[in-house]
Order: C-alpha cells, then sequence, then structure tokens
C-alpha cells in the first residue's frame, strides 16, 4: 500500500435476516466553494455550497439566503464576504444588499 493512500471502510449493517454494505459517498461540494485565501475546512465548504447552489437559482440578500439555507444570517454574512474577496460574488445596491455570482471562479463541468 503506497502512503497517504486509504481505501474507503465498509461499513455491513445487519437486520435479523439482511446484510446491507455501505461505502461512504465522498461529499460533493460547488466548485466556487474552494476558496483561494483562507483554509477550506468540511463546514465552510458545506455553507458555502449551500449559498452557492440558492444564488444560482436567484440573486438574494443575506437574510434570504439564511432563511433558503438554513445558515444562521451571521454565517451567511461571513462566507458572502469571503466569496466576495476571492471575486466568486458581488453585492448590488444600498442596505439591504443583493448577492449575486460574478461567473468568476472554478467552472461547473456539465456532462
Amino acid at each position: 500500500m503506497i502512503l497517504g493512500t486509504r481505501k474507503p471502510k465498509a461499513f455491513q449493517y445487519s437486520s435479523p435476516n439482511i446484510f446491507f454494505w455501505c461505502i461512504p459517498i465522498k461529499e460533493v461540494y460547488h466548485p466556487n466553494a474552494y476558496l483561494q485565501c483562507v483554509k477550506n475546512v468540511k463546514s465552510g465548504l458545506k455553507a458555502r455550497t449551500k449559498i452557492l447552489n440558492v444564488l444560482d437559482e436567484q440573486p438574494g440578500s443575506a437574510g434570504s439566503l439564511g432563511i433558503s439555507t438554513g445558515t444562521t444570517y451571521d454565517a451567511v454574512i461571513h462566507h458572502l464576504r469571503l466569496l466576495e474577496t476571492d471575486g466568486t460574488v458581488s453585492r448590488r445596491g444600498k442596505r439591504p444588499c443583493v448577492w449575486l455570482p460574478t461567473g468568476l471562479g472554478q467552472k461547473r463541468l456539465v456532462s
């Protein structure tokens, strides 16, 4: 085995007469959720993925994004500012600002 590579662990669940084998599925994040200026931790990637998926549908304020994603207003603002610094989203208007994707960042591969 090469150092640094691991095979996914398989879990076995059993019920009276049935056995299930489950291999963990790797989570898929929005391509623009990865930032260059900060460390990309799992919780941040999840939050930014939720925010960017909603913004792909339609622009919105931080409050509406918080309601749509089930994330607190403070967390949404934090991630939107990180995304703005990276050039992935921009804000328009005065308070409450409308946030929209800029089209910059990694491109989503469509097959």
